[in-house]
């Protein structure tokens, strides 16, 4: 079960919808989540009210196309699995929505299974 936070500055609804869609695919390509499991949060920065910083830390060059991926998932996948994910973000992100790949930030929190709760005030992957 991931959950998927994606920041951008001035992005149209539809190209968000689409990295959206991108970065699910990835998640089900790469790790094999099912496409049902599905939680994401979309926002498009205006860039008076809400804003995104970014630099050129380990001389990446990035702009204001930049896009702040953050997944939030349990525990287990293998690092080779994570770099999957990354290769095939950026690929799906540049083809779907138009996101330069030296824009693409990924980063991965991983819990276990008592930090989720999806309803009912339960923990459904305890027993």
């Amino acid at each position: 079960m991931p959950l998927v936070r994606i920041d951008a500055l001035r992005m149209p609804p539809p190209q968000l919808e689409a990295l959206g869609d991108a970065v699910h695919q990835a998640l089900m390509d790469s790790i094999g989540f099912p496409a049902d499991d599905r939680f994401q949060i979309l926002t498009s920065h205006d860039g008076t009210t809400g804003t995104l910083r970014h630099g050129t830390y380990l001389d990446i060059p990035r702009d204001d196309g930049i896009v702040y991926i953050d997944i939030t998932m349990r525990a287990g996948r293998t690092a080779d699995q994570k770099k999957d994910l990354y290769e095939r973000v950026c690929a799906l992100a540049h083809e779907r929505a138009d996101v330069a790949p030296h824009n693409v930030f990924i980063v991965i929190h991983e819990n276990t299974p008592a930090d989720w709760s999806f309803g009912h005030g339960q923990a459904q992957y305890l027993p």
